[in-house]
């Protein structure tokens, strides 16, 4: 009887939804679920909500009762019947000829279906502040309520006690005992999290100098001349089949990827990257959650997150990467970064590089968890998760001091979370072992120099386990989950057990440390061991010898580069996201045609524990492992992918049948400097991305600051809007208006910079500002940008300069006019600005130098990184929502997915011939695998900076940015 009448309540509450629309009225439909009066007089213990690090052996004693415990937060369940309702609309999404196949929903939409009462909220705003409390924020789902206070008053509140724990030498603050609520809310409340300050520590396997110089040579792939191999982006777009959907001009541009870790970078590690592969520098957008203290650096999580946003990019080269992390607040933590993506709607896809294993999690914490992600796939998000690195014991802790029983605990079979999720596509590791026994049929030779994109075809691949008695576990995750039932798309593909529940991981790509890993940049030494990470190209300070790269390995490096692949896909598709993925790609696994075409099955391997006793132990249930077989298996998943014919074969089909046509947002301000507390006039266009459809876009726009909503409903008008932006924080501030899209066009996202207080440059003639729209040409033909030109008593004749790092454009592009005249002392003047991406339009010998043609010049590319770190401390933004988890994850616990093996091993190939030569040369952001002729420009998506100087007084001058898109 109950599970009808559940059934009855879900069908009503998604009926609700689909007659009245996502609307104040839907927020009408909701129910009061707080019936009784909040007593503190009859208490009920909140199960689940005591981390396992704060046991007696860890006790250190009681904090000082006025410690200040911030964003702490009350999460609320979602009634029987609201998850009833949630579960069918999110399978509906997913299935074809559903009137809401693909109908996502915003953040505000979600909120008034599935979040709480107005009048329940007030209820439990009041009684936290009856408490004592500080009233943060209430989350835009209007599912979490965050608060501050001391300890005494979380003591008295919630009738617990905070004490002090000390694991590894680290001291930690948390509740010593579970939380208790009023009765009145039982059933209401999930839990309470951030009171506890543990969260995810970097594990990372690295080789120091001595050491490696005495272990053998690494067994790197190697030609008879002792060349060896490292991954650059252009070697993994040639071996996974990327190439070929550049050359279709597909780059990810116009869409958006939210990379979530919890330390800040430093940009410039993410410049040098991008320069020594050959790709256009690009800066991903920063976003420092609220309230989670100031922008700092943790080391280990550092080079973590510079892994995902280097490769994100690399692989998406013409998308926006948004960085969102929090900061030194350590009750937050990256789970933090995934609910504030999530509740902002930051991006359709969400790479995430942590994991936690299952075993040190409760039923609480994993439910309340995929509420949140269950949340993103309504709204369209894919979340992309590595699946771990430490083989099928996804336990295991490098933690010292463990007990027996402990030790035994972190042995047996286990695989990480959220990896396991119903609603994360995991991604787990091989390694290539086509190339061991004949290198030159898959690798180009250097010959004699470095060459950054030397892979000629797809490589075999078997699983990839790398353990060792010396250096430990190292080898793929993957498994079975204790908490997550088998979703239904994990059902009839060849190879999956007829279990009941998630098997994990869904596909894999190359993680090795050992064998060809990965280039990257980092600044974060004390984790990698390197000095001056790629100060020139790859190499380090130390010289151009193979021990001062940076190079790692881990399922870290597979959810990044699999995120950047979605983010083509969704540019291919028209696409405003794609929500829980692995529906479509296991349907497409149990077709045999397509798996044969889209997939490789990777059928040799295992991910057996063979480091010995101290990792593994057969008596406590350790080195069991899963082997690879024909089709699926859980080690590898569904296998790797051959993205191009993945891209090929994806169905495209809409509800209503119809395609959608691109579109393309763009932003100029009236000033890029606008004085504290100025209005600034932020105009919003947006333009079809076909030149056969013509009609103005329609519908509306959500424009963010620094990460916060501002507004999400602002109307278009002809294809455009503006909006006024005012702060009296000084600094950089990032604008990014998002179009919803309309029946014609699919949404799109475009972002400015403004600096406040930023200064133009004066003299006694006056001064100006420069704001120029963005262009899109094809290849050697030539497009437009209409610069505007605002005068401040100025008068004159501006030159023009063009800035790039791409040696593409510098040799074979060129603008004009090389110079303008501004009659108008006060009033704006457009400047039409032509750019030519071939070099015979640039030629001096052609009719077009007749324009004034200009060449474009080579920026410095030595910019302040710090400046860019994050939304300045103290901003005027209102808080938006995080529903804090820190307090889930322990010290010992965090399963870092990425093994950052510095392998300074390398020693032994000193005198080898160099590797990369012209790293850092070529600003190109297609390298090799863009489509480009001798003559033209390279296709791909470059930023520049005009520069524009008056003609006799070069004290008066100014710049903008725009990007150039060569497709």
């Amino acid at each position: 009887m109950y599970s009808r009448r559940l059934l009855a309540a879900a069908c009503l509450s998604l009926c609700a939804w689909m007659g009245l629309g996502w609307s104040a009225e839907a927020q009408s439909s909701l129910r009061n679920r707080i019936t009784q009066e909040i007593q503190p007089n009859s208490m009920t213990a909140l199960q689940g909500t005591v981390n396992p690090m704060a046991n007696s052996r860890n006790d250190q004693g009681s904090v000082s009762s006025s410690t200040q415990l911030t964003g702490m937060t009350m999460y609320f369940a979602p009634s029987a019947a609201q998850k009833a309702a949630l579960d069918a609309l999110v399978k509906a999404q997913q299935t074809k000829g559903s009137a809401y196949y693909h109908k996502w929903l915003t953040p505000s939409e979600y909120a008034s279906r599935f979040g709480m009462t107005d009048a329940d909220l007030e209820k439990v705003k009041s009684w936290l502040e009856q408490q004592g409390f500080t009233v943060d924020r209430v989350s835009n789902s209007r599912n979490a309520v965050v608060f501050s206070g001391s300890a005494a008053q979380v003591e008295s509140a919630f009738n617990t006690s905070i004490h002090h724990y000390k694991v590894n030498g680290v001291t930690h603050t948390a509740n010593a005992t579970a939380l208790e609520l009023p009765s009145a809310l039982a059933g209401v409340v999930q839990t309470v999290r951030n009171i506890s300050d543990f969260r995810p520590q970097a594990q990372h396997v690295r080789m120091s100098a001595s050491t490696a110089a005495s272990v053998a040579k690494p067994a790197y792939t190697s030609t008879s001349t002792s060349e060896y191999h490292f991954l650059a982006p252009g070697d993994v777009a040639v071996i996974y089949d990327i190439k070929a959907a550049y050359s279709a001009g597909y780059t990810g541009t116009g869409q958006s990827i939210a990379i979530v870790g919890q330390s800040a970078v430093d940009l410039s590690d993410i410049e040098n990257f991008q320069s020594a592969a050959g790709l256009t520098e690009k800066d991903p957008t920063v976003v420092l959650v609220p309230d989670s203290g100031s922008s700092a650096i943790s080391s280990g999580d550092e080079a973590e997150s510079d892994i995902d946003l280097e490769w994100s990019g690399a692989i998406a080269k013409g998308a926006t990467i948004y960085f969102v992390y929090v900061g030194s607040n350590s009750n937050y933590s990256v789970f933090d970064s995934v609910e504030y993506a999530v509740d902002e709607k930051i991006a359709p896809v969400i790479s995430m590089s942590y994991g936690e294993c299952e075993a040190d999690l409760t039923q609480a914490d994993i439910t309340e968890l995929e509420a949140i992600l269950e949340q993103g796939a309504s709204q369209g998000q894919t979340l992309v998760v590595s699946s771990g690195d430490s083989g099928s014991t996804g336990c295991f802790s490098t933690n010292s001091g463990v007990t027996a029983t402990e030790l035994a605990a972190e042995e047996v079979l286990s695989v990480n979370y959220p990896a396991s999720s119903a609603y994360a596509t995991a991604i787990g590791g091989t390694e290539f072992e086509g190339d061991k026994t004949d290198a030159s049929e898959y690798w180009e030779s250097a010959s004699g120099s470095d060459v950054v994109t030397s892979a000629l075809e797809y490589i075999p691949e078997e699983a990839w386990n790398d353990d060792s008695s010396k250096y430990g576990l190292s080898a793929t995750g993957g498994g079975v989950s204790t908490f997550i039932t088998k979703p239904s798309w994990q059902t009839e593909v060849t190879g999956i057990p007829s279990g009941s529940y998630r098997y994990v991981p869904d596909i894999s790509l190359d993680a090795s440390n050992d064998w060809d890993p990965y280039l990257f940049c980092s600044s974060d030494e004390s984790d990698t061991g390197i000095a001056g990470s790629c100060s020139s190209g790859f190499y380090g300070s130390g010289g151009d010898t193979y021990s001062t790269m940076t190079l790692a390995g881990g399922t870290s490096f597979g959810a990044p580069i699999f995120a950047g692949m979605l983010a083509i896909l969704n540019q291919k598709l028209n696409s405003t996201g794609q929500g829980v993925v692995n529906s479509t790609l296991y349907t497409m696994a149990a077709d045999s045609t397509t798996y044969a075409s889209a997939f490789h099955d990777i059928t040799t391997g295992n991910n057996e524990c063979t480091a010995g006793s101290s990792y593994c132990s057969s008596t406590s249930g350790g080195e069991t492992h899963y082997t690879t077989n024909t089709g699926y298996d859980e080690v590898t998943g569904l296998g790797t992918v051959d993205f191009y014919n993945l891209l090929t074969d994806w169905p495209t089909s809409t509800s209503s049948g119809a395609s959608l046509t691109s579109s393309t947002t763009t932003l100029s301000a009236a000033t890029t400097t606008p004085s504290s507390g100025a209005s600034d006039v932020i105009t919003i266009t947006v333009a079809s991305g076909s030149s056969s459809v013509t009609t103005a876009p329609t519908g509306t726009l959500t424009i963010t600051v620094d990460g916060t909503t501002e507004t999400s409903s602002l109307a278009l008008s002809s294809g455009s809007a503006s909006y006024t932006f005012s702060s009296t924080t000084t600094g950089d501030h990032t604008i990014v208006a998002t179009y919803s899209g309309d029946s014609t066009y699919a949404a799109s996202t475009g972002s400015l910079v403004v600096d406040v207080g930023g200064t133009t440059s004066t003299s006694s003639n006056g001064s100006f500002t420069l704001s120029a729209t963005n262009v899109t040409v094809s290849q050697g033909s030539s497009g437009t940008s209409t610069v505007t030109v605002t005068p401040s008593s100025y008068t004159g004749t501006i030159d023009w300069t063009i800035e790039t790092n791409s040696e593409s454009l510098v040799d074979y592009g060129c603008f004009s006019p090389e110079s303008s005249t501004i009659s108008s002392a006060s009033a704006a003047t457009t400047v039409t600005l032509t750019i030519y991406t071939s070099k015979s339009d640039c030629s001096t010998t052609s009719s077009a130098a007749k324009s004034h043609l200009h060449s474009f010049v080579r920026s410095s590319n030595l910019k302040s990184a710090s400046a860019k770190q994050s939304p300045p401390a103290g901003s005027r933004f209102p808080l938006s929502s995080v529903v804090a988890v820190a307090g889930l994850l322990c010290v010992g616990l965090a399963r870092r997915r990425s093994r950052i093996t510095s392998l300074l091993g390398c020693v032994l190939i000193l005198g080898a011939i160099g590797f990369a030569s012209g790293c850092g040369s070529s600003g190109s952001s297609s390298s090799s695998s863009s489509t480009s002729t001798s003559t033209d420009v390279a296709k791909g998506t470059y930023s520049l900076t005009l520069v524009g100087q008056d003609s006799s007084d070069s004290s008066i001058t100014n710049s903008t940015t725009f990007t150039l898109t060569v497709d």
